[in-house]
């Protein structure tokens, strides 16, 4: 049987409270996004900057803070090319705005009982990791289609802090990439450490 590709995507959004496709997308607007903060691509974690503003950055490796939700989307105001532009990644950097953060809205998922897939890293996730909680890391992103490089890291176990709870293997297609038992394999989690949610720890 051919092993997984390593080709993460970040967090894609598999359930929650409201329905396909917008479920419940929460807008952060005039301001959502820190204009200096680095690029966000769809499918990241996000977090609250450290400015006291209540803007958005993207997430980072290791994080213990309770995540602002993941990320979905954008609008700002270009100078560039003199409209408002709506994306699914943020290109990061004030030049790609008028410089008055006001200008920015951003969506994120942050419901509590959210779901996503995602992809795990070398070690893969087996059965036995289910109701444990996980770690990410951010990854490379593709500027090209917007779409996030994040992806689960198999650590964390009974940590309260890390952001996600595995909740279940993807078996399904047999065959298809990610199905496949061991590296880089697939799995669905739940939010863990985010605002909207108390943290727990893991139980296994």
């Amino acid at each position: 049987m051919a092993s997984n590709t390593n080709s993460p995507f970040g967090f894609w959004q598999r359930a929650g409270t409201g329905s396909s496709p917008t479920y419940e997308q929460f807008e952060n607007a005039n301001g959502g996004i820190d204009y200096n903060a680095t690029v966000i691509y769809f499918g990241d974690p996000v977090l609250r900057s450290g400015s006291g503003d209540g803007t958005y950055i993207q997430g980072s490796n290791g994080q213990t803070v309770p995540m602002a939700g993941v990320f979905i989307g954008c609008k700002y105001l270009s100078t560039a090319i003199g409209r408002v532009v709506w994306s699914n990644y943020w290109p990061g950097g004030s030049p790609t705005t008028s410089g008055n953060q006001t200008s920015i809205s951003a969506w994120v998922v942050n419901d509590p009982n959210a779901q996503f897939l995602a992809q795990s890293d070398s070690t893969g996730v087996v059965q036995a990791d289910v109701g444990s909680n996980l770690d990410y890391q951010i990854g490379t992103g593709t500027t090209a289609n917007g779409i996030s490089g994040a992806y689960l890291v198999h650590s964390g176990a009974t940590t309260s802090t890390k952001p996600f709870r595995f909740q279940s293997l993807v078996l399904d297609p047999p065959g298809a990439n990610g199905t496949n038992s061991g590296a880089y394999n697939y799995a669905v989690v739940a939010f863990n450490n985010v605002e909207t949610k108390s943290l727990t720890a893991g139980n296994t």
